[in-house]
């Protein structure tokens, strides 16, 4: 079966008129967010306001001005060449779709929420039917599609009933084409040499508007919210098939350590941008979630041990920091500073990690996998019966450890607030940046980690540990290694979760709970974002903490929207969002590939002639 490429529309339309009508609809889309679009202010964001947009309107704008900007490079704008470096129409087509999406997705909300689409101002219905005209218009340009030359194109009068169908179908429809848009293979234009100050200077701004995109979108709102989550989605998409992903990562490539120090930057630069401590509370969940996520990739994704009971440790962490740090309720009367609890802390869950770990790891697969969520389940059972009653006095049971005090380093009372530059600072704002130590702390020993000997060793085990014993390497006291070292880097950030929450009790250790951390959202982060990499397991805990938080409603439907995605990701994407190379190799290893012909340079040619004669 041989692997093609065709630069075909999704619908026959002439390329001039589909261009033209594309930009004629993100100009007229673009208009309309300075019109009303409903008439009443109950609608979350004031959409009522005539002159600016406003809530979910911004979006709009936003998503109009690129499919506008995308849409003059195609038409061969001076100056703007350098925003579609692929050449192809792929990146105007997605960001096109995610704006039609995001902005009927506003119409709908307002139309379900205020009782009908009487509620919607004519501003709304220019809005909603030039992104339509758009986005239809996007789909008449050909687009780079991988297919298979013993597979039929779908006739253009199936998608004209698929539309005819509905809005839900056309949405789904719009969905799967945007799955199914194949990478791009058409050779990137080469970009001018750029003097090191200025691709220094690219660098960081693209980390300045990393930082504005995620303050905007902790800060938005529900309704807000799902429409920042639906352009997002598109724009990444369009950033990758545009190819500026690839220019960046090639800039981020060679300057390695201006990368480092701008990512450092702006993630600490985040509490200036913050006028309350609601947000940054959550950033430094954010950061605990992802640390022990990383944590865990280190036993799941590189060794290849499956812990259903990781949650555990974090749990061990915590006990051992509320116990010390001098909290009224500990039965225990010890009074640590920090950086002697963050040790005792971290130095608990290795033990509890050699000792669960030692007896246990020579089992493989699921039994090892049920082992270990029976070892989480009985640590939580076991705090909660340490109370005087059931067994020892010890962590007061049920009730845990409360009246955790605020840490205090050096003089620095961390539950204080502070003024930075004219800026006033709450108490979560200094915890933030302990937990951003943390994190590059530990950050830093998965790197080192996964590039030694012990790291090689670790995924040779996790590929196929018969061989690898053949070779010589000790499968056992490796696999203690690697669980001795997540449990270790997991207590650590329970330490700092124990000061952040100021209690500490069994009901948030638990193997799947509506709130996270806790081991099935650990492992779903790894999974989802990418086994053995750094960025993935990141970004999975990030997505994982902050969905479920902004969409309360989903609380009752949290395990159903987890299986659904994880069989999106299984069909679409096997590797994870952020993919390893091998194994990214390994899913694809039965794709077809293209075969390039035989191409004769002219010295090759003269060559062979002149032999020939």
């Amino acid at each position: 079966m041989t692997n093609t490429h065709e630069t075909t529309p999704v619908i026959p339309l002439p390329e001039a008129g589909a261009r033209l009508a594309t930009t004629v609809g993100a100009i007229a889309t673009l208009a309309s967010t300075f019109l009303a679009w409903t008439w009443t202010d109950e609608f979350p964001g004031n959409l009522t306001v005539t002159g600016y947009p406003g809530g979910l309107q911004v979006l709009t704008l936003v998503g109009a001005a690129l499919t506008l900007l995308f849409a003059l490079a195609g038409h061969g704008a001076r100056g703007l060449g350098w925003l579609n470096p692929a050449r192809g129409n792929n990146a105007l087509l997605l960001i096109a779709l995610g704006t039609f999406a995001a902005t009927w997705y506003t119409v709908i909300a307002i139309a379900v929420e205020l009782g009908g689409i009487a509620n919607l101002e004519p501003g709304g219905f220019v809005a909603a039917a030039a992104s339509l005209i758009m986005a239809l218009a996007a789909l008449g340009l050909p687009v780079d599609r991988r297919t298979k030359s013993n597979l039929r194109r779908p006739k253009w009068w199936v998608l004209v009933a698929l539309g005819a169908a509905g809005l839900g179908l056309l949405l789904a429809f719009l969905l799967y084409q945007w799955l199914r848009l194949g990478k791009i293979d058409r050779p990137l234009r080469r970009p001018k040499a750029l003097p090191s100050w200025a691709q220094i200077l690219v660098i960081a701004a693209a980390f300045a508007i990393g930082l504005f995109v995620a303050s905007y979108g902790l800060q938005a709102d529900s309704e807000l919210f799902v429409g920042f989550l639906i352009l997002g989605a598109f724009g990444v998409a369009t950033l990758s098939r545009s190819g500026l992903s690839a220019r960046l990562k090639a800039l981020t490539t060679e300057h390695r350590k201006v990368t480092v120090i701008a990512a450092f930057a702006a993630a600490a630069a985040f509490p200036f941008t913050q006028n309350t401590d609601e947000f940054t509370l959550l950033a430094v969940s954010i950061l605990i979630f992802a640390t022990v996520a990383l944590g865990l990739n280190v036993v799941v994704g590189l060794a290849g041990l499956l812990d259903l009971g990781y949650v555990a440790f974090l749990g061990v962490g915590a006990y051992t920091a509320a116990l010390v740090s001098g909290s009224t309720a500990s039965t225990f009367g010890i009074h640590l500073p920090f950086w002697a609890a963050a040790l005792t802390g971290a130095a608990a869950s290795l033990i509890f990690g050699v000792l669960i770990g030692a007896p246990t790891l020579r089992l493989r697969g699921d039994y090892l996998a049920i082992v270990t969520l029976g070892f989480g389940e009985i640590f939580r059972i076991t705090m909660g019966n340490l109370d005087g009653t059931s067994g020892p006095s010890v962590t007061n049971g049920p009730n845990g450890v409360p009246n955790i005090p605020d840490l205090k380093f050096f003089g620095y009372d961390f539950g204080a607030e502070h003024t930075i530059g004219g800026f006033t600072l709450g108490s979560y704002a200094n915890y933030f940046w302990l937990m951003l130590l943390c994190t590059a702390l530990v950050v830093t020993i998965f790197a080192r980690a996964g590039n030694s000997r012990i790291g090689r060793a670790w995924v040779a085990i996790r590929e196929d540990e018969t061989a690898a014993t053949a070779m010589g390497i000790n499968g056992f006291r490796v696999k203690l290694i690697a669980f001795a070292l997540g449990a270790t880097l997991a207590g650590l950030a329970g330490t700092v979760q124990a000061h952040v929450q100021h209690t500490v009790v069994p009901e948030m250790y638990v193997f799947a709970g509506p709130v996270p951390p806790s081991s099935a959202f650990l492992l779903a982060a790894v999974i989802l974002g990418g086994m053995g990499t750094i960025t993935g397991p990141l970004l999975g805990a990030t997505l994982l903490y902050v969905i479920p938080t902004k969409l309360q409603f989903l609380n009752d439907y949290q395990l159903l929207f987890f299986g659904l995605a994880l069989i999106l990701l299984m069909r679409f994407r096997p590797e994870g969002v952020v993919a390893n190379k091998r194994q990214q190799l390994e899913y694809h290893e039965n794709d077809p590939i293209d075969v390039p012909e035989p191409r004769q340079s002219e010295e090759t040619g003269a060559g062979i002639a002149k032999a020939g004669a």
